[in-house]
């Protein structure tokens, strides 16, 4: 029950291992970011947000154009009753009218409107930008989670590796422990130990696919990859992608932050035009007016031009409130931004710190596997010379197979530490955009 229970415990810290092979795809690390981040549904959704921000902003834009509308009206009048003055000697005369025609044209160019248009406009270009940072922060979001599965699957292979090499021990120690007992050399009791031993690793080796059959699915789901798709690690490329990372000195900035700047840049916009709302709006109008009523009067190239002033009085009053609104939605941004900046430098120190104990880890799982080895050696060797037991075997077996285990799990895991590094310092993706191949 001890050795059950140790097993138990290496599997349910492993959580994933190696599924059943179906079609299998040698992927590099730096293809599956490619990958996620121009064809997973989440990249191709953050870049739609991106153009239809960009149109606003042009939507916006388009309003600084002077507009210029055109209208014509043609009416056929029936039983009109239409009296003139404008006959000789003043006095009035019925004239018979069946038609009018009237058709005008308007251009407004706006002047000033206390910037509101300017601000508008400024504001709209920071949500812009913010939504094109934002975008990229969802994709570096995307690929720090193909890092993390990329890690898992790689763990779950090897894992599975490594359990299969002591299933094969395990079966064949069963085959000589049932020889003995027939010889009458050992006793039933450590026959049946060395069984159930067997049988525990064949419960661990099946849940362990089961679990990767699970990651390598959410893998190829996110890369949008045919769904029989079986995704090989290959750990030494990522080894070497990193060392060429490493030896290229990136610069970049979260992502996150830098929107929330423009955020704040936009609600500070914002405040400007609020404020506009205190002046008066004043326009340069023109246009053209063709008027004729049939036989009574006819009116060509009247030509006008001047200016249109307008002021919302009520403004001085009710504008306030607004002016305020503005200026505290304005500081919630900025506090967000402070808050933001704090928390990105406790996510990456504390990521320092994870890698940094990533290596010192595995340093020491280097170690603890030639120890168990050397123990199993050891014990081995007194059990072949009766002078250690059963159980004492059994448990340097799974010992050593744990410190196996665990030295596979350590160089995924050092490689995943290191990108989350990457992460928390908003360079992950320049940093693969970066190496060379």
């Amino acid at each position: 029950m001890k050795i059950k229970a140790k097993l138990l415990i290496v599997i349910s810290f492993l959580g994933v291992t190696i599924g059943h092979a179906q079609e299998r795809k040698i992927l590099s690390l730096k293809e599956a970011i490619s990958l996620v981040t121009t064809k997973s549904n989440e990249a191709v959704l953050a870049n739609m947000k991106v153009n239809t921000s960009k149109l606003e902003m042009e939507t916006m834009k388009n309003n600084q154009y002077p507009s210029f509308k055109v209208s014509g009206q043609y009416l056929h009048l029936t039983n009109a009753n239409v009296e003139s003055n404008l006959s000789t000697g003043g006095s009035p005369s019925k004239i018979d009218v069946s038609s009018l025609l009237f058709g005008q044209a308007n251009v407004s160019m706006p002047i000033f409107n206390g910037f509101k248009l300017k601000n508008s406009i400024s504001a709209s270009e920071n949500l812009y930008k913010a939504e094109t940072t934002n975008a990229t922060n969802t994709k570096e979001q995307l690929s720090i989670y193909v890092v993390e599965l990329f890690a898992k699957l790689f763990q779950s292979q090897q894992t599975a590796t490594l359990i299969e090499d002591n299933l094969k021990s395990a079966q064949q120690r069963t085959k000589d422990f049932s020889a003995m007992v027939d010889n009458g050399l050992m006793a039933r009791n450590d026959l049946l130990k060395a069984q159930l031993q067997e049988s525990n690793i064949q419960l661990s080796l099946d849940t362990a696919r089961k679990n990767a059959n699970v990651i390598n699915y959410q893998l190829v789901t996110v890369l949008q990859l045919p769904e029989n798709t079986q995704i090989d690690i290959d750990i030494e490329t990522i080894k070497s992608d990193m060392t060429k990372n490493q030896s290229i000195k990136t610069s970049g900035q979260r992502n996150d932050l830098e929107a929330l700047s423009y955020q704040q840049k936009a609600s500070e916009a914002g405040i400007k035009i609020a404020k506009s709302g205190y002046y008066p709006s004043l326009a340069l109008v023109g246009g053209y007016i063709a008027f004729d009523l049939k036989d009574v009067i006819k009116v060509s190239n009247a030509m006008n031009v001047g200016v249109g002033l307008s002021y919302d009085l009520a403004s001085i009053f009710k504008n306030g409130k607004e002016v305020k609104l503005a200026k505290s939605k304005s500081e919630q941004t900025k506090t967000m931004v402070t808050i933001l900046t704090d928390k990105i430098k406790e996510e990456t120190h504390e990521a320092q710190e994870n890698y940094n104990l990533s290596l010192k880890q595995n340093l020491v799982y280097k170690q603890a596997t030639e120890q168990a080895a050397e123990n199993y050696r050891i014990v081995k060797d007194k059990y072949d010379n009766s002078l250690s037991t059963t159980n004492d075997l059994l448990e340097a077996d799974v010992q050593q197979l744990q410190t196996k285990i665990n030295l596979a799990l350590s160089q995924a895991d050092i490689a995943l530490k290191y990108y989350q590094l990457q992460f928390a310092e908003g360079k992950l993706i320049n940093s693969f955009n970066s190496s060379k191949n």
